[in-house]
């Protein structure tokens, strides 16, 4: 007859089981949250490279393209896309680098509400391979791009677009670091998700609390203690 385990043993088990749930809930949040919260994080992240965008120009009249852009943003707000699609792909056909760019990510979320991962990983990767626009939204498209591709792509690919992203330096961190983060984790590299996690948690300018504290988590959960570091923080 088997022994019942020793509590070393026991203790093992326990840490395993509790850190392979953890895993399998974070890969099934981020998943979750990456298609349909992709959307809203669009629009967020969209309007912060518009803002740096635009910023870098100064204050152009944008004229007859700005109220088409609104027009449009009008429509989708109130539901009828059908009315929105025409006059952003004008903008796409014919507008400045900023609007076109905008018009583009419009596009690309309409196709992730019809849960056309694939269409919308086309949009973001025109506006990712647009040497002619800024490079904040290069950036935000090839981080949407992937997250749209995620499941498509092999893990290593997603590790190599972004991780040049989530790096401690980068306003990109938290999101490009926990696709980053994910990667790893659908490899088996446990190690190295772990300090990616601990990168996202000591974070001290980019990624907001609620990501930070998620990542401090799955830090844990990987064997890496971040926990110094984001107390740091809490403190100041």
């Amino acid at each position: 007859m088997a022994l019942p385990p020793n509590d070393t043993t026991n203790d093992a088990f326990v840490r395993e089981v509790d850190e392979e749930y953890r895993r399998e809930q974070f890969l099934s949040l981020w998943r979750k949250w990456g298609r349909t919260g992709l959307i809203a994080l669009g629009v967020a992240l969209a309007a912060l490279a518009a803002y740096l965008f635009f910023d870098a120009r100064g204050d152009q009249a944008a004229g007859q393209q700005g109220e088409q852009l609104n027009g449009a943003l009008e429509n989708i707000r109130a539901g009828q896309a059908a009315k929105a699609n025409p006059e952003l792909r004008k903008l796409v056909d014919g507008g400045a680098p900023g609007y076109r760019a905008m018009a583009l990510f419009n596009e690309a979320d309409l196709l992730l509400a019809k849960n056309d991962l694939k269409g919308a990983a086309a949009r973001y990767a025109v506006i990712a391979n647009d040497a002619k626009l800024a490079q904040p939204f290069r950036d935000l498209a090839l981080i949407q791009q992937t997250r749209a591709e995620f499941d498509s792509i092999a893990p290593q690919v997603v590790i190599d677009r972004l991780k040049p992203l989530a790096t401690a330096e980068s306003p990109w961190l938290g999101t490009a670091g926990e696709t980053v983060a994910a990667a790893y984790i659908k490899q088996g590299k446990r190690a190295e998700a772990g300090k990616m996690f601990a990168l996202i948690a000591q974070s001290k300018d980019y990624v907001p609390d609620n990501m930070r504290q998620r990542a401090l988590e799955m830090a844990s959960a990987y064997g890496v203690d971040a926990s110094g570091a984001a107390e740091e923080k809490k403190a100041q």
